[in-house]
């Protein structure tokens, strides 16, 4: 199978749902899973937006080094406490290196290498770009309504597991406000993109957002 058709069937997220030694472990399942589609068009503030999909902000060499995962990840079973478990997958890596008194492989060390890049795209900078995304809340007004957040491609991320790459968060200023009833519901953002690092405590994002419009994923679909 190609990497086009790869990623094209499945996330790249849920492509390296087994990962990661070096105490950053993905446990994703796309519970709600969004995905871009290319035929939207948009009235907002009469500006051209491209709409995008979360793998075309990750740069090639990354992208097929998360797509090479190491032998020892590919071995764990689906759904065995190690896979679902980032501590004790984390750990069961790192014991079986140990093990083996082995140095990483140069293909090995680019895997782990992408699960924490900041590597960017630099042609998306200054991109009035459309992508969906799951929101999660770092800023409020007096309204408490949501003013800055991460988009990020999968439900729960940076809140109930460890974060994705800084590539594939987005941080997001947007002025007007934004109430959010639940976490998991995905929402389309269109905005100007930048690749500016922003750092937070609870994560890093190698690319920021400002947005002109965020709608509820639906309410593009009508």
């Amino acid at each position: 199978m190609g990497v086009a058709t790869a990623i094209k069937n499945h996330s790249v997220m849920s492509i390296v749902s087994k990962c990661c030694a070096l105490s950053l472990v993905f446990s994703i399942i796309w519970c709600a899973p969004v995905a871009a589609k290319k035929n939207h068009s948009s009235v907002s503030v009469a500006l051209e937006f491209e709409t995008i999909e979360w793998v075309d902000l990750i740069p090639q060499a990354d992208l097929a080094a998360l797509l090479n995962p190491p032998q020892i990840i590919s071995e764990i079973p689906d759904g065995s406490p190690e896979d679902i478990f980032g501590d004790s997958l984390a750990l069961a890596v790192e014991k079986a290196i140990g093990e083996t008194q082995t140095a990483l492989s140069p293909e090995d060390r680019a895997y782990y290498s992408a699960l924490v890049s900041t590597n960017i795209k630099a042609e998306f900078n200054n991109k009035h770009i459309r992508i969906p995304g799951f929101i999660v809340p770092l800023e409020y007004n007096d309204d408490q309504l949501i003013t800055e957040f991460f988009l990020v491609p999968y439900f729960g991320a940076c809140i109930h597991v460890p974060p994705p790459p800084p590539n594939q968060i987005i941080y997001v200023k947007y002025p007007q406000g934004l109430l959010l009833d639940a976490l998991y519901d995905p929402f389309w953002i269109e905005g100007q993109l930048n690749t500016d690092i922003i750092e937070n405590d609870l994560a890093t994002s190698a690319y920021a957002l400002a947005a002109v419009t965020v709608k509820l994923y639906e309410e593009f679909e009508q």
